[in-house]
């Protein structure tokens, strides 16, 4: 599982992520393989959690779209641009859909974080969008990461140390989740 975290405070945007990858009890840490689970699409981050093998296919996914296609700066934008990727994700990299009978939608089977100059968003599994006005967490260790970043927004100045604080208690106290912790930031637009 992961830690991922993006904030948004004082015209900034981060987000961060550790960097361990588990396969049931085993982990492979950093040091066996470069695991960045935050990567660049266009000029947005996007972080993610869920089974190792959505990385590859999100990151070349996204990739391919073109560019009328991959529009990340909005609620309603970043929506349309993962209802897109959906039947691609089905035809071109075989994606099984089915969680449970009574779903109401097909599920992308995936959690995404996106942090652009426009601000912070989270793509849910049914293709759900939020847009976060301070900050958000993902992945195992998002608990641990929610409580200490809402106890540290008072005091912390930046973005970045809003995210840093956040990936830190999750690899502090989550089982799937250890450094280095892996962060970007952005000046927002406004």
């Amino acid at each position: 599982m992961t830690t991922i975290c993006v904030a948004r405070k004082n015209g900034q945007v981060a987000i961060a992520g550790d960097t361990l990858v588990t396969f049931g009890d085993t982990r492979l840490a950093h040091g066996y393989e470069a695991n960045d689970k935050v990567f660049r699409i266009g000029d947005s981050w996007i972080g993610m959690a869920g089974t190792t093998a959505h990385f590859p296919v999100l990151r070349k996914a996204l990739g391919g779209l073109a560019a009328d296609e991959l529009k990340l700066h909005g609620r309603d934008d970043v929506f349309d641009t993962f209802l897109r990727l959906h039947p691609k994700l089905k035809e071109h990299f075989f994606l099984n859909t089915k969680e449970e009978d009574a779903d109401p939608y097909e599920s992308s089977q995936f959690t995404v974080l996106i942090a652009n100059v426009s601000g912070i968003f989270g793509v849910y599994s049914y293709r759900e969008v939020f847009e976060f006005d301070r900050f958000w967490a993902i992945g195992s260790g998002r608990s641990f990461a929610l409580g200490a970043m809402f106890a540290a927004w008072d005091k912390a100045k930046t973005a970045r140390e809003v995210v840093d604080i956040g990936v830190r208690a999750g690899c502090e106290f989550d089982k799937n989740s250890a450094g280095p912790i892996k962060a970007h930031t952005l000046k927002t637009k406004d």
